[in-house]
């Protein structure tokens, strides 16, 4: 599956609640992987990034199953924790 494939996909936790829809996607080019789905799209992300992290991204780590849809497991935060390093970078 391409990346550009998850765009536009509906965005559902396991228990069936609607998150969003993917608009952007995160990608580690150090692991050469997905860190996380965004729920708006980066360029539109104003303001504090840790706040615009956990608010409106999931952690791609969350991710049960990508079909018709995206499926995420629940969890107690949408995005979790936001390290200094992870929201240091972003901002640039």
């Amino acid at each position: 599956m391409k990346i550009s494939d998850i765009y536009h996909m509906d965005i559902y936790s396991d228990s069936g609640q609607y998150l969003g829809d993917v608009q952007d996607v995160i990608v580690d080019l150090e692991k050469g992987e997905l860190s996380r789905l965004l729920t708006i799209p980066w360029k539109n992300a104003k303001g504090d990034v840790k706040v615009v992290l956990r608010q409106k991204s999931i952690l791609y780590k969350n991710v049960k199953n990508v079909g018709d849809v995206v499926l995420v497991s629940t969890s107690p935060g949408r995005a979790e924790d936001v390290s200094r390093e992870e929201a240091s970078d972003l901002s640039r």
